[in-house]
């Protein structure tokens, strides 16, 4: 990983629109998901996202713990981001990682990018030299999924 960004890309058979309906459903996170660490919506309002619109989701990566996210860039089937944010004590040492969608229309469907985003994350340097391969993999998986979900 160069620099804070990890991005990975791939052709989809599906339009954007469908794409980003998926995307911005936080209530399927889970199914997209290629780390198997999201487990659901916390609970509270769930379904289509917007601009600043906030969601909680249920983890877990060996334990179970929880996320706050914000929506902070919404662009309807072009791109969506979230800030991903932990509540608490927590809150002084971990969260501020984007997690964003750009999707472009391509021959045989859409071009989606997603893209893991650690420049605003209190635990950037860590996570760079620990977490950056497994990630990685993980996000060719959830194109996978978003693929699979997808398929027109």
């Amino acid at each position: 990983m160069e620099g804070d960004v990890l991005s990975v890309e791939r052709v989809v058979a599906a339009p954007p629109a469908a794409v980003f309906a998926l995307l911005a459903d936080c209530g399927r996170h889970h199914e997209i998901d290629g780390s198997g660490t999201v487990q659901g919506t916390k609970a509270g309002p769930s379904g289509e996202l917007g601009l600043g619109s906030t969601f909680g989701m249920r983890m877990r990566l060996g334990l179970p713990y929880t996320t706050s996210n914000t929506v902070i860039e919404f662009e309807p089937d072009r791109r969506i981001a979230w800030q991903t944010g932990v509540g608490g004590f927590a809150s002084r040492f971990a969260g501020g990682r984007i997690w964003r969608y750009e999707l472009e229309p391509a021959e045989g469907g859409t071009l989606v990018r997603e893209s893991w985003d650690l420049s605003q994350d209190k635990m950037r340097g860590f996570l760079r030299r620990v977490a950056a391969a497994t990630t990685k993999k993980n996000m060719e998986k959830t194109l996978e999924r978003i693929e699979e979900l997808t398929r027109a």
